[in-house]
């Protein structure tokens, strides 16, 4: 399915509900998807494990034209489409799959800057395993999602996109 950019779309995640809103310049529902945020809950500091709150963008995307499910490590992909087999055989890997959203944050002291930086903590928005399940808080930190629901998201958004963490 192929969508044209939203005009200055915006993205809401809330963490309490474990959804992912796209919203339309008029702040119209254009698409909701359930998510996995982090298993440690909301927070901000590096190492944390946490997902960090307030304002973002998307500062880069990554996996366009990739196959559902490529396998992305270190933003690139390495050449395995994740299947079960693949999942047994590497037993707790953070898969990273189908494409990436990778955020930066807005707020200096907050999310951005020395011990809170979201870009610096490879914080993205990402296909997981579809086996995992949502709305539930499973990840390291990132939101993960569903492969066709990040593939659907990605094609509509642009670099620059504002995220709301809340």
């Amino acid at each position: 399915m192929s969508h044209e950019p939203i005009s200055v779309p915006r993205i809401d995640i809330n963490l309490h509900r474990q959804t992912l809103t796209l919203l339309g310049a008029s702040g119209e529902v254009i698409a909701r998807y359930s998510v996995s945020t982090a298993l440690n809950g909301a927070g901000e500091k590096d190492s944390s494990g946490c997902t960090p709150r307030g304002e973002h963008y998307i500062r880069a995307m990554i996996g366009k034209g990739l196959p559902s499910c490529t396998v992305l490590r270190g933003r690139r992909p390495t050449g395995e489409i994740y299947s079960r087999d693949l999942g047994e055989q590497n037993p707790g890997r953070d898969w990273i799959l189908s494409r990436i959203l990778w955020l930066c944050g807005l707020e200096s002291g907050k999310n951005r800057g020395p011990g809170v930086d979201t870009f610096r903590r490879f914080i993205y928005i990402h296909g997981t395993p579809d086996t995992e399940p949502m709305g539930i808080p499973k990840s390291h930190g990132c939101v993960r999602m569903r492969n066709a629901d990040v593939i659907d998201l990605f094609e509509r958004v642009d670099p620059g996109t504002a995220v709301f963490i809340h």
